[in-house]
């Protein structure tokens, strides 16, 4: 049986039976943090080779790559609903255990988002809340590190031990921060999206969306539909990134050009005679020509265009306005209240729907943006401060 080892100590853990033992003692803990270390620059699929987890008493570095190694006690870890899990900017992390347990981990509590709820800015640094929080500085050096090779070094242990062991301290403060300022359910809305399994995963149908292409042709976007959901299948065959496969804008010439033979396909930028000649290049044409013969009722159609005028930059410029004002006044990062795609909305919609508009973003800014716009509040200045004028 494995020994607990000193506070503070990185453990390495190499075996599915000491990690059974740390699992089995975290689940006694009110939240552990969580870190991962992993590779993905010549892969489609995100290899997972380190997992970092620490708990009030032990910190302890995971060898997933380890002989034998078995995760399953991870993952029940992870699914326990006692136990609440803490990343730092997760959305990554948890993309890598859903696609190894089929679940997001339950509860979670992202800091990076707690702290632009907190009003450190926005997307702020693991090193930076480290610096505010933990009094820690971090070591930068093993950030590029090729962590699938082994053995894994002494100064790479203490380095990824080193994300969830501060993490610990970050997290207790900004709770309690947040707590006495009656926040904690504003970050609760945002881990709800955070556990929505739908926003890692990229269905094949749907990523042709992702080339935001600038045509309302539907024949040309049932082609481009055709061929992103190829490539994204075939990239996750092969397991290697879909730029590397093809990329983006030959993507979109062989949706124009419509190739029918390998001889024509190799005539496209980026593709090889080879790959012409192959299995992934045979898959292609059948795409394409599976793709003509689509009949009209089967097209999409093209992204929808925001109706009617251009927002009125004036307009514009007094919502960014209070929109910094409120940020000011409530602490909160600017980009957790409203995107400026939301402020051109709010500027030319009647009544767009948008987060700016719901629950605790609202009473912080979609209230006051929307008396702004119907004449009901002015700005004014109070010394170095901009000031809100009820109109009337």
């Amino acid at each position: 049986m494995s020994r607990r080892p000193p506070a503070e100590t990185p453990a390495l853990v190499t075996t599915a039976e000491d990690l059974a033992a740390l699992c089995e003692r975290l689940r006694g803990e009110e939240f552990v943090t969580v870190d991962t270390e992993f590779m993905r620059e010549r892969t489609y699929w995100p290899e997972l080779c380190v997992v970092q987890l620490a708990g009030d008493h032990e910190v302890a570095v995971v060898d997933a790559l380890a002989e034998g190694m078995d995760l399953a006690p991870l993952g029940a870890l992870l699914a326990d609903p006692k136990v609440t899990k803490v990343f730092h900017a997760a959305r990554q992390d948890i993309e890598i255990f859903l696609l190894k347990f089929d679940a997001v981990p339950t509860p979670l509590f992202d800091t990076q988002v707690a702290a632009m709820v907190a009003g450190f800015g926005d997307q702020v640094s693991y090193d930076g809340l480290a610096r505010s929080l933990a009094g820690a500085q971090i070591d930068k050096a093993h950030r590029f590190s090729d962590w699938s090779a082994r053995p894994l070094s002494a100064s790479q242990i203490a380095y990824a031990a080193a994300d969830v062991t501060h993490l610990r301290r970050i997290y207790t403060g900004l709770r309690n921060r947040l707590e006495r300022e009656g926040r904690l359910e504003w970050v609760a809305e945002e881990m709800a999206a955070l556990q929505e399994p739908s926003t890692y995963r990229t269905e094949p149908e749907n990523a042709w969306e992702r080339l935001k292409p600038r045509t309302s042709n539907r024949r040309f976007l049932g082609m481009l539909k055709a061929l992103a959901a190829w490539r994204e299948r075939e990239a996750q065959r092969i397991n290697i990134p879909r730029q590397r496969l093809v990329k983006d804008e030959t993507l979109l010439e062989l949706a124009a050009t419509m190739p029918e033979t390998p001889a024509d396909l190799a005539r496209a930028r980026g593709i090889s005679e080879g790959f012409a000649k192959g299995r992934s290049g045979a898959g292609l044409l059948a795409a394409i020509k599976e793709a003509r013969t689509q009949p009209d009722s089967a097209l999409p159609e093209p992204p929808k265009e925001r109706g009617g005028a251009s927002p009125s930059p004036a307009l514009v410029a007094l919502l960014k306005v209070l929109l910094a004002a409120k940020s000011e006044e409530h602490h909160v990062a600017p980009k957790l209240l409203a995107s400026s795609d939301d402020l051109d909305r709010l500027a030319t919609e009647s009544s767009p729907d948008l987060p700016a508009l719901h629950g605790w973003r609202r009473e912080v800014f979609g209230e006051a943006a929307l008396a702004l716009k119907s004449g009901r509040l002015a700005l004014g200045v109070d010394g170095r401060r901009v000031k809100l004028i009820k109109a009337g």
